[in-house]
């Protein structure tokens, strides 16, 4: 679910960037309410290692997911402090703590590929396809299913 506009060499889609753990990722831009740095983070007792903790922003409560966490990566060493993603899904806002933030790309839809059979299982569950971009693979990230398991251990 991507913006796609049409083109004379076919059907465009539009990305925003985003390093987690040294790999990049696409979210459609569709998807994608605002960037932000999350500040005052409130932990969820009880919540999944996931889930980070929930904020205000702009007087919406918004749930916090930690990316590095969901695809089992370690916490970030850098000392660089994470950024978010805000994006929606059924009307509730969420947050998608990433390393930063790239630009913006736009991708023919025609070079999107199925998720390789060697992708990082922990990737490909999360991946709605790839994108194979200059000695780099763009791991195009399925938002709702990033936050459908999120929704499930929550309920749990």
């Amino acid at each position: 679910m991507s913006i796609k506009t049409e083109t004379s060499d076919g059907a465009v889609a539009e990305y925003v960037t985003a390093v987690i753990g040294g790999q990049l990722f696409g979210l459609p831009i569709s998807r994608v309410q605002d960037v932000f740095m999350p500040e005052r983070l409130t932990r969820v007792p009880l919540s999944s290692v996931e889930i980070a903790g929930v904020l205000n922003l702009r007087g919406r409560i918004v749930t916090v997911i930690d990316m590095r966490a969901r695809l089992g990566l370690a916490k970030a060493d850098d000392g660089r402090p994470p950024m978010a993603v805000g994006v929606d899904l059924r009307g509730e806002s969420y947050g998608l703590l990433i390393d930063q933030i790239g630009e913006v790309l736009r991708l023919p839809e025609e070079s999107r590929e199925e998720n390789p059979v060697n992708l990082d299982p922990r990737m490909a569950k999360l991946a709605g396809g790839v994108h194979r971009l200059d000695g780099q693979l763009m791991v195009i990230l399925d938002v709702d299913r990033v936050l459908e398991l999120a929704q499930d251990k929550m309920a749990a």
